[in-house]
């Protein structure tokens, strides 16, 4: 009996394509994933198809939550019993049908954990082969890898060792080497207190020399110290010996007797370390926490200058530089060292190395330095870091799953962050990727434009096929694909300037500029050009001046915009008097809440070693409240029924008829205002993405009169039909008195300016200087920067 290999797709055909070369879609059939509408698709494999459509439409939906989703749930059900048993349990998608996948890789934006130990060099394994090549050709030798890592602390051991036949040697004051600094713990960093902005050294205890919240001259904190009898409560604190001065900062607990009452004294600073400094900031009183932010600081660790290295590791070096020099430098010049290396022993580690540096800046990475720490990396640079792993990787046919790839990224970059998407697909690998932005739109072979509105609006395919069918459609992606913001004709004039002078903080090269307020200003320049070291670092800090960045919003899960913008506080006392009872029943955080959840509305097993586990509460069916309070009702809904309203319909519902409530209407408008009309009330803070964040802490800010805001990259995350609401709600708060500087690469957010503030002319040291200040019509004329270039081709002039 013959097997042939190959099957008839018709009856003519008897040679045609292999049956196995068939494959050659992912089917997704009736996905209901959030708000997804029983949405049917078919995407090309080893393609690079790119989803569209506004903010809440779908997209993350399905491809996040449902494609990548359910290819991550297959692999791990290839694991043993066992080895499940340590992994989380994965909900099946909801979808009739998905066919097709293969291993789906996600790069997101999710920022790299914070952790104090963590930098770029760690993440990446840069620093395991550096340490590697120190240890082979560095001079004087000092020993193996770990010699030269700043996460093993030099040790001393004695005992006895078992040998791996199982002799016995009794070992004393055995040394094992590490690279660690002691005096820091290889952070780099260590935390003092600013005795500056604790006392007042010109004044006396009783002229109220200490200035922490509560600690009043006359009261009772304070007496402890007056009574104590260890100094001169009326003299000066800068009058103190070098006795007194220590008994009253540092002294240890003692028994005193203070207004004939038997106390313990504790010195200052141990004292605010216990009832301040140790505790989370975000649980105090918002006075107190300013207080702490100011008066703690972290300063240089004095041993290792910053290097987190001990002496014996930055002593090694390898033509003139210890592994502390090349870890501090960028990534370009490491590079260039690096290919002074001609040692035939090491050469294939070298070759590694070099191709891991030069992907950082084929990626536009190359400004960053290996000491970076991570937790200081942005969303687009995390996403970058994380994708340098799978440029040379040897795996293809799988799915790469980008999310927005070009957030933070200068037109300029934005023309190789496609080159790599490309390379990517070219080696066989099918390309997933959500964006707004045209230029990456117009690379893709296959759009899927998702809509038409967000929230329940969305959910929906409004169009499939290619670019030039989309450019042709009459989908609102469609329709703004080739929009183009023009240039005003006419600017705003500043009415006074913030001087800038001075600034070299990072890359910054001693720069001295007039930030014009009153006006729309727009700072720009390549990535890594010296931007948010500006604006960051000279700006931010400064009072009056609020920044609205993407950073995470701190609330537990129990945290919803409602909650976060106040807007609940309004909605429980309409409930309360529409009712006749206590504002407190319509709280999932009080005497409402269901007490089975306890307001959560889920029930969360911690299963010690295992991830938690979530499930909703049967009781009150996820809804969080008891049902008597459900029963009560306002304007025809219950409280779990408004939470769940998106806020476009919230503003409707609160803004007239019978559940008209002013209070909540202005707070709901100014969420609408920021683009975030598809959001739900009672959305979980921790499942905004990072533009969401950001937009929903400048609808809490856009209350406030007057000052100076700082906004970091507000495009992010926008659709482009979006973007003119943006340009006008900008419009809007400069019209009302307030000064906007804006942190952004987006063309329409610079033709629309009134004053351009341009950095470069390159990233990292060569970066760091203003290479234009003016309006964005004489940046277009002179067309000397390569944002000048850009934008000009934007504009079309």
């Amino acid at each position: 009996m013959r097997l042939d290999r190959r099957e008839p797709l018709d009856e003519g055909d008897t040679m045609s394509t292999p049956v196995a070369d068939t494959h050659d879609v992912i089917r997704v059939q009736g996905a209901r994933e959030n708000n997804l509408k029983d949405l049917s698709v078919e995407l090309p494999k080893r393609r690079l198809t790119v989803f569209t459509g506004v903010s809440g439409s779908g997209k993350s939906s399905l491809v996040f939550g449902t494609i990548a989703a359910e290819s991550r749930r297959l692999i791990d059900e290839t694991y043993s019993t066992f080895v499940q048993g340590f992994m989380p349990n994965l909900p099946r998608p909801e979808v009739d049908v998905l066919e097709g996948l293969t291993t789906a890789i996600v790069v997101d934006q999710e920022r790299m954990g914070a952790n104090a130990r963590s930098t770029l060099g760690t993440v990446t394994d840069a620093n395991a082969m550096l340490r590697s090549l120190f240890s082979r050709l560095g001079e004087p030798y000092i020993g193996g890898p770990t010699a030269f890592s700043f996460n093993i602390p030099t040790t001393k051991a004695s005992g006895v060792m078992t040998g791996p036949n199982g002799e016995k040697k009794i070992v004393k004051d055995a040394v094992y080497l590490g690279g660690m600094c002691a005096e820091c713990e290889g952070r780099g960093t260590v935390s003092d207190l600013d005795l500056s902005v604790i006392i007042d050294e010109s004044k006396s205890l009783a002229e109220g020399a200490i200035l922490v919240p509560g600690y009043t001259a006359d009261g009772w904190m304070v007496a402890t110290f007056i009574e104590s009898g260890f100094f001169d409560p009326a003299k000066p604190i800068a009058d103190y010996s070098e006795k007194e001065r220590h008994d009253l900062l540092y002294k240890q607990t003692t028994k005193i007797k203070a207004k004939g009452i038997n106390v313990s004294y504790d010195g200052l600073i141990p004292k605010l370390r216990k009832s301040m400094f140790s505790k989370d900031p975000e649980s105090l009183q918002p006075h107190i926490k300013a207080f702490v932010e100011r008066a703690a600081v972290f300063t240089t660790c004095p041993g290792c200058a910053g290097t987190r290295l001990n002496e014996s590791a930055r002593s090694s070096k390898i033509k003139g530089l210890s592994i502390a020099d090349v870890c501090a430098m960028q990534v370009t010049d490491a590079a260039e060292w690096l290919r002074g290396i001609e040692d035939k022993g090491v050469a294939p580690l070298v070759a590694h190395l070099l191709h891991l540096f030069d992907s950082f800046v084929e990626i536009g990475l190359g400004y960053l330095s290996l000491d970076r720490p991570s937790g200081t990396l942005s969303g687009g640079e995390a996403q970058r870091t994380k994708m340098v792993r799978h440029l040379g990787s040897a795996l293809t046919d799988v799915t790469y799953v980008f999310d927005e790839p070009t957030v933070g990224l200068h037109p300029h970059d934005i023309e190789r962050m496609n080159k790599l998407l490309l390379e990517l697909r070219d080696k066989g690998n099918t390309v997933l990727v959500v964006e707004h932005k045209p230029e990456t739109i117009a690379i893709a072979d296959h759009v899927v434009d998702l809509g038409p509105g967000a929230g329940t609006g969305g959910g929906s395919i409004c169009f499939e096929g290619t670019v030039d069918g989309l450019r042709s459609s009459d989908t609102l992606t469609g329709r703004h694909l080739d929009h183009r913001a023009s240039l005003k004709e006419t600017v705003r004039t500043a009415a006074e300037h913030l001087e800038i002078r001075g600034a070299s903080t990072h890359n910054l090269k001693d720069v001295d500029v007039d930030v014009p307020l009153g006006v729309l200003c727009v700072v720009t320049g390549v990535a890594g050009s010296g931007k948010s070291s500006l604006i960051h670092g000279s700006v931010a800090g400064r009072e009056g001046v609020i920044v609205v960045d993407q950073g995470a919003i701190k609330g537990s899960r129990r945290s919803n915009p409602a909650t976060y913008t106040g807007l609940l506080e309004p909605i429980r006392k309409a409930f309360a008097k529409a009712n006749g009872v206590k504002p407190a029943l319509f709280s999932a955080n009080s005497e409402g809440a269901c007490p089975t959840c306890k307001g959560n509305g889920m029930i969360y097993t911690e299963l010690g070693f295992m991830e938690t586990v979530a499930t909703v509460c049967e009781d009150c069916g996820g809804r969080r409240f008891q049902a008597a309070v459900l029963d009560l009702r306002f304007g025809g809904l219950n409280i779990a029924e408004v939470l769940d309203l998106p806020v476009a319909e919230a503003h409707a519902f609160f803004a007239a008829g019978e559940a008209r409530t002013p209070a909540a209407a202005a707070i709901l408008a100014r969420l609408e205002d920021v683009g975030l009309g598809y959001l739900r009330l009672g959305q979980p803070l921790n499942t905004l993405s990072g533009g969401e964040r950001q937009r929903i802490k400048l609808a809490t800010h856009m209350a406030e009169k007057g000052g100076v805001y700082v906004l970091d990259e507000p495009t992010s995350g926008l659709h482009l039909a979006d973007v003119d609401n943006l340009l006008a709600l900008l419009d809007r708060l400069v019209d009302a008195g307030k000064s906007v500087i804006v942190i952004e690469h987006h063309q329409a957010v610079m033709a629309h300016a009134d004053w351009i503030i341009d950095l470069g002319p390159g990233a990292g040291h060569d970066g760091g200087r203003v290479v234009f200040e003016g309006p964005p019509a004489d940046l277009v004329a002179a067309r000397a920067t390569v944002t000048g270039q850009h934008l000009a081709a934007y504009v079309g002039s």
